[in-house]
């Protein structure tokens, strides 16, 4: 069983059924009538939020056993939910398709991080908009979650760099209170942005 399979195992959510408050916020800015990618998505809680309103919606994670929550998630929520058990490593999404890609606390090793960010750059249809939150290293003295890596947590300016072609009309460091089922609790320290591919 992979790390993630096992965080996933239990009967709960680890980090709960609600979608990220940033996603809400900025969910409206979507472009309609194009499918959403959300990729590193885990069980599935912001997908679902999305689905529900009406977006179609592939999640995208390495873990059959998360995506397997999501599935049932979606189902209780009476939303339809298209999944892919994929490592991030392998997963290229069709260049051009997307009016959105969403990356909520995907933390990944540096060389990997470039490239599955810039394929998710690609991946946006003209106009379409990248929605990201993530932990700063400044989360290293909190403990609300996150890795513990330094190489793992992204500032804006990684952020900038990672994805060719998209102009960033927000991407902010902020502190806020985490409430996201049991693994992300408390004070955190985020960046999170919503860019867009320039048509």
């Amino acid at each position: 069983m992979n790390p993630w399979d096992e965080r996933f195992s239990g009967d709960g959510f680890a980090y709960g059924t609600e979608p990220s408050r940033w996603l809400v916020e900025q969910a409206g800015r979507i472009p309609r009538g194009l499918p959403v990618l959300a990729l590193g998505e885990g069980e599935g809680r912001n997908a679902v939020f999305l689905a529900g309103l009406g977006l179609d919606v592939e999640a995208v994670d390495g873990s059959s056993v998360g995506l397997a929550k999501a599935a049932r998630l979606a189902a209780t929520r009476g939303v339809p939910l298209r999944t892919t058990v994929a490592d991030l490593a392998d997963h290229v999404p069709v260049p051009g398709r997307h009016g959105a890609v969403v990356l909520v606390f995907v933390h990944l090793p540096p060389a990997l991080r470039r490239t599955v960010h810039a394929r998710a750059a690609a991946a946006l249809a003209p106009d379409g908009v990248v929605l990201l939150e993530a932990f700063t290293p400044r989360q290293l003295a909190l403990s609300s979650g996150g890795p513990r890596q330094a190489d793992m947590l992204y500032d804006p300016a990684g952020i900038r760099g990672d994805f060719p072609g998209v102009v960033w009309e927000v991407l902010e460091e902020v502190e806020l209170e985490l409430d996201e089922g049991p693994l992300h609790q408390g004070r955190a320290a985020v960046v999170r942005g919503l860019g867009r591919r320039a048509p």
